[in-house]
């Protein structure tokens, strides 16, 4: 049987290492999911109090526990809004039956992509069904949350043409790092780092891998010192693997542990994330840019992540989503050849972690 919730609880569609990171730090709180991410390392969740739920468990646990303060994933996150809007739905009706305060909802947001576009002329009955539930659910979610904190402006934008005006206080905190305090900086030099190029994230089409590969080639040219170090895991795994076996300048890593990944970002010059468009998906900010911002390093990217205005103002590399190899090439041999120093980069981050600054702007903002 499950320990009770907390006076606040997250709740969230899934949770991987970057939330068990950020828990330690954040305002106690139960968080109950649904699912872990490939990223989950379940040594980083010993102690924390975490409780895989599905929508109708939790939304049961959320009943008998009544808690004060509940965040729920953003109402744009389409594949989390039924069962968001069901955890509101049970706090909302035992606040009433149980005579209470009303419980504080509150929601982070960073998504940059509308996802209810035209329908096209080939959608199919159900489809256009599941997409008005979609959309009715998202609005009922979004005007019954009492703060939301976006992580970009473009997030903020994307709301507002999205969902419309709500009664909710909407606050912008910029999902930056602060600069990394681990082992693995101690010791570092620029000069270490020159011509080492690192690709950290999902091996998958989306992120981009496959076209940075594409690119690859053209970089040696230009570059003969350079390392490409290709972190993570996924469906591409095969491909990436396959180009290593062939270029000795390739290496891989797959889904080393996290204190391995701190290693490789401190020791990269540069961040290659080619995040690609899609139909049903938009970068939104991208986990491994904020790491290795946090590390010093200098990122190659594209205008798909929430940070594409920032990076291009701080001296970064930014292509259009839709750029080919040969544009990813030459934005890594530039990036390679000048940009911000490791010093630069840490220097133009906030004292304090964005998400820890939203999370206490959410729930100090619920206070006022």
């Amino acid at each position: 049987m499950s320990a009770p919730l907390l006076d606040r609880v997250r709740v969230y569609e899934s949770v991987r290492t970057a939330h068990l990171e950020r828990a330690a730090a954040l305002r106690p709180a139960s968080i109950l999911y649904r699912v872990r991410r490939y990223d989950f390392d379940a040594a980083l969740a010993d102690g924390l109090p975490l409780v895989q739920a599905g929508p109708l468990r939790t939304a049961r646990l959320l009943w008998g526990s009544a808690p004060r303060e509940l965040e729920v994933n953003e109402p744009l996150m389409l594949s989390a809004v039924p069962a968001a809007a069901l955890a509101v739905a049970a706090v909302r009706v035992s606040d009433l039956f149980r005579r209470r305060p009303r419980t504080r909802v509150v929601s982070y947001a960073i998504g940059n992509a509308d996802p209810f576009p035209p329908p096209s002329a080939s959608a199919g009955l159900k489809s256009r069904v599941r997409r008005v539930g979609e959309r009715a659910l998202a609005h009922w979610l979004w005007h019954r949350l009492d703060v939301v904190v976006f992580g970009t402006d473009g997030a903020r934008e994307t709301y507002r043409r999205a969902l419309g005006t709500t009664r909710a206080r909407l606050l912008t905190v910029p999902a930056l790092p602060e600069p990394c305090s681990c082992a693995a900086m101690e010791g570092t030099h620029d000069g270490d780092r020159a011509g080492r190029v690192l690709f950290l994230g999902a091996l998958s089409e989306r992120k981009g891998v496959d076209l940075l590969l594409q690119a690859w080639p053209v970089v040696r040219r230009a570059r003969p010192d350079a390392r490409l170090r290709i972190v993570g895991k996924g469906a591409l795994q095969g491909t990436v693997e396959a180009a290593a076996a062939t270029d000795p300048s390739i290496e891989v890593l797959i889904d080393p542990p996290r204190a391995r990944i701190h290693v490789e970002l401190a020791a990269a010059a540069v961040l290659a994330l080619p995040s690609q468009p899609s139909r049903t998906w938009r970068e939104q900010v991208g986990l491994p840019i904020v790491e290795a911002l946090a590390h010093g390093t200098r990122v190659v990217t594209t205008t798909e992540t929430g940070l594409a205005d920032w990076l291009t103002e701080h001296g970064h590399r930014v292509v259009d989503g839709h750029a080919d190899a040969a544009v990813l090439a030459d934005a890594l041999i530039a990036a390679l050849a000048s940009g911000p120093s490791p010093d630069e980069v840490r220097a133009g981050l906030p004292a304090r972690d964005g998400r820890l600054a939203a999370d206490d702007a959410m729930f100090d903002a619920a206070d006022r």
